[in-house]
């Protein structure tokens, strides 16, 4: 297990809790909304189509190797169209900022984003960085430059 330190930021609710995974088999952590006092009693209303940074509240630290990836909760988006138009979005490991989530609202009606609301999930994911290197020619492969939908597969 690897952990994941929090900070929350100077005007969030401490009150809001830390991601958490909601049962012993998630793969992603529930994160939530932690909105500035003046949006808390109304929320952000997000209407058809607009898109919005969510605060959390909060600030993390992220061992090297790793990322943290930001997704979309399917219950959100299939009852109510809201999507990450960035997902996964990926949280970098020395990245030590304020973490939002953008959310859009595709469904056809408005939808408000409720103080201390799930809005996202986190998955927390080994990374491998590369070392990119230019070559005259590539070795040969099976597919070649056959490019999308070349395999024929279904």
């Amino acid at each position: 297990m690897t952990d994941i330190t929090f900070q929350y930021l100077p005007d969030a609710d401490p009150d809001v809790p830390l991601p958490a995974y909601a049962t012993a088999g998630s793969a992603g952590a529930d994160i939530r909304a932690n909105l500035a006092p003046a949006d808390r009693p109304t929320g952000l209303t997000l209407a058809p189509m607009a898109r919005v940074l969510v605060p959390t509240g909060l600030a993390c630290a992220i061992p090297q190797g790793f990322e943290m990836q930001i997704r979309a909760r399917s219950g959100l988006a299939l009852k109510h169209g809201l999507t990450l138009p960035n997902a996964p979005a990926t949280i970098d490991s020395d990245y030590r900022g304020p973490l939002g989530v953008i959310l859009q609202n595709l469904g056809t009606e408005s939808f408000t984003v409720e103080h201390g609301m799930r809005i996202a999930q986190i998955v927390i994911a080994p990374v491998v960085q590369a070392r990119f290197v230019r070559a005259e020619t590539l070795p040969d492969s099976a597919r070649g430059a056959g490019g999308y939908g070349h395999t024929g597969l279904r």
